[in-house]
């Protein structure tokens, strides 16, 4: 989706919002698993690890790795993810709503 939005003077509007939508609803049928949120955090890190000391980068990939192994919960690695969004202002990756989809009332991403 994101090649097609950089590719947006190529289309019309219209053909443009058609294609958008195709990947789109595509982009929804797929589910999400371990290896996919494992490839996410990674990536997320990469915004910050050069700021990270040594024991912080091991303890945070430490914890991916345990989220990857079934040893912990997701939210593990997300908390702490977030933890350093927040300390190093991270504001492209705090604006991604794959760090907070829904209300944490629903307590959706706790489950063991």
């Amino acid at each position: 989706m994101g090649r097609l939005v950089g590719q947006t003077k190529r289309y019309q509007l219209k053909e443009l919002t058609l294609k958008y939508g195709e990947h789109f609803m595509r982009a929804l049928t797929m589910k999400a698993t371990v290896r996919k949120h494992v490839n996410v955090l990674q990536h997320i890190v990469g915004y910050f690890k050069s700021r990270l000391s040594t024991h912080e980068k091991a303890e945070l990939l430490g914890v991916i790795a345990d989220y990857h192994k079934g040893l912990t919960p997701l939210i593990v690695p997300l908390t702490l993810v977030k933890h350093y969004v927040q300390i190093f202002d991270v504001g492209y990756i705090r604006d991604q709503v794959y760090l907070s989809p829904h209300p944490k009332e629903l307590m959706l991403r706790n489950h063991a």
